[in-house]
């Protein structure tokens, strides 16, 4: 087989392959419009806790000296951690004494 021939036939497969990848990715991109409708209607129920951090983010530095970012702040970061609020008639633990390691209870 002559050199160019060779060329020549590794030159269409590559395109045959690209010609395939760029139909499947089209077909997908139909799949994935359908997916996302589920997704607008659930971001577009009201959510007080993060419009309120769009504000805060909005501030941006003027936010720091404002009461009601830092309390936003505080909620958001306590939803991330999982940490639960305490009630009022108990008292709060630290999360490091609630660790399952008793090592680190003889630290403190």
């Amino acid at each position: 087989m002559d050199g160019k021939n060779l060329i020549r036939i590794v030159a269409v497969v590559f395109v045959a392959a690209a010609v395939t990848a760029t139909a499947l990715e089209m077909s997908r991109k139909d799949d994935k419009a359908v997916g996302e409708g589920s997704l607008t209607r659930a971001s577009s129920v009201p959510n007080p806790l993060r419009d309120g951090l769009r504000r805060c983010q909005i501030l941006g530095e003027a936010a720091l000296r404002e009461e009601g970012c830092a309390r936003l702040w505080a909620e958001q970061r306590e939803r991330f951690l999982g940490l639960e609020k305490p009630s009022g008639s108990s008292t709060f633990e630290p999360a490091a004494s609630r660790s399952p390691d008793p090592a680190l209870h003889e630290v403190r």
